[in-house]
């Protein structure tokens, strides 16, 4: 099968005119101009999703009774010297904002006061841990 090759002449007269310039608008950078023909990120934020998804979290672990009763044998013992201002490292369980789980975080500090009613202790430094979700308390006395 043999193709042939129509010619046309429907634009001979102006194949050969010089490029059109704009007397009104400036031409565009070529910065510019590149920036049209970039990537398309069509997925914005896939990325990021899957590695908040294999982000992994600790469990809460829950504390049996006499656990309990040696932290707390401890957080009084501490709480009884406040005045001497013992350096103590709490671990406490940070639920995370996101998943479910969180993650075991130990702070080193000196411990300004107990809120018995909200359930927190409150150290120098400002922060503030809920008593429930302390797991261990260390201090040299």
């Amino acid at each position: 099968m043999k193709q042939t090759l129509t010619v046309t002449h429907r634009y001979d007269d102006i194949i050969d005119l010089p490029h059109h310039t704009s007397s009104i608008h400036p031409r565009m950078p070529v910065r510019d101009r590149a920036a049209q023909f970039a990537p398309f990120a069509a997925l914005v934020g896939h990325r990021a999703a899957i590695q908040e998804t294999a982000r992994l979290t600790d469990c809460r672990v829950e504390l049996t009774e006499d656990e309990k009763a040696i932290l707390d044998l401890r957080l009084r013992t501490i709480l009884e010297r406040k005045e001497e201002r013992p350096e103590v490292s709490i671990c406490y369980f940070k639920p995370d904002r996101k998943k479910t789980g969180g993650a075991y975080v130990t702070i080193t500090g000196v411990i300004k006061k107990f809120d018995g009613i909200a359930g927190n202790l409150v150290l120098e430094n400002g922060d503030c841990i809920p008593i429930e979700d302390v797991v261990a308390i260390k201090a040299e006395i």
